[in-house]
């Protein structure tokens, strides 16, 4: 497997990034995970924009994105898997052990790993933890995910594959690596990017695609919504068949159904929406 370093490819084995990158020693970094099907990346331009909105939000320079596509291209030419992850990460490069930056500029790597397609519905559960919606990196997709992995860990404990978290004025937020979906009196309704949620591409698509409504919603509204799906550049649109304790049986729910139904098709017709 090939993956592309700070100009080029290299393989897997021998490519190295310095022990003091500062995506390494203090998290000051951004990244993307673009979907790749037959070696083909889905709304590559979408990512790539995030990705510059990212390195801007970090005070990092904006990256050269004819560079990405070169990168993301001659990776996924190297190894097109059927399904993949592509992961686009971009940090502030070599610097010192501390938060201030150093003047090497910044690294970008571009790796493709396989992956299986998600089961239609999930379990998930709400953790005690919040996001900031007020914080500096609020919006920005970076490379400090710790808070994310503990969150799992914890979904993963209680047999779920995704947490889910308020923010500090009690509404409902994101999951760690998702966008969350409700269904009310057959209606369709996401939290509002002022929640603190990240900005999703298939949140977005799925927000055009389906007419679903941008909401304050409170995160007990899990417990008495009437659906609940998940949106992921890997997940799409995959329904939730539990919250906690709560069972929603029948998932997908007829509504849910038809948002997994028009993304399948939407996806299909345009690979860079």
């Amino acid at each position: 497997m090939k993956i592309w370093l700070d100009g080029g490819l290299q393989d897997t084995d021998s490519a190295r990034v310095s022990v003091f990158d500062h995506g390494l020693t203090v998290g000051d970094g951004v990244f993307e995970t673009v979907k790749a099907q037959e070696g083909r990346p889905f709304a590559l331009t979408r990512h790539l924009d995030r990705l510059t909105r990212s390195a801007r939000g970090l005070g990092l320079p904006e990256p050269d994105l004819d560079e990405v596509r070169r990168a993301c291209a001659a990776v996924l030419e190297a190894d097109p898997v059927p399904l993949g992850r592509l992961r686009i990460t971009y940090t502030g490069g070599y610097g010192p052990l501390g938060s201030d930056r150093g003047e090497h500029g910044p690294t970008l790597v571009v790796a493709l790993g396989g992956t299986s397609r998600r089961a239609d519905t999930t379990a998930v559960v709400t953790v005690p933890w919040t996001r900031n919606e007020r914080g500096a990196v609020t919006g920005l997709k970076t490379t400090s995910y710790a808070e994310n992995v503990v969150a799992l860990a914890r979904a993963h404990e209680h047999g779920a594959t995704e947490a889910l978290f308020g923010n500090t004025v009690g509404q409902l937020c994101e999951g760690t690596g998702s966008n969350v979906f409700v269904v009310l009196d057959g209606e369709i309704h996401t939290p509002p990017l002022r929640s603190g949620c990240l900005a999703g591409i298939t949140r977005a698509l799925t927000i055009e695609w389906t007419g679903a409504q941008e909401t304050d919603l409170p995160l007990d509204v899990l417990r008495s919504a009437d659906e609940v799906f998940l949106t992921s550049t890997l997940r799409d649109v995959q329904a939730v068949h539990r919250v906690d304790d709560r069972e929603l049986p029948g998932a997908p729910g007829p509504v849910t159904a038809k948002a997994m139904r028009v993304f399948e098709e939407r996806a299909g017709d345009d690979l860079d929406p």
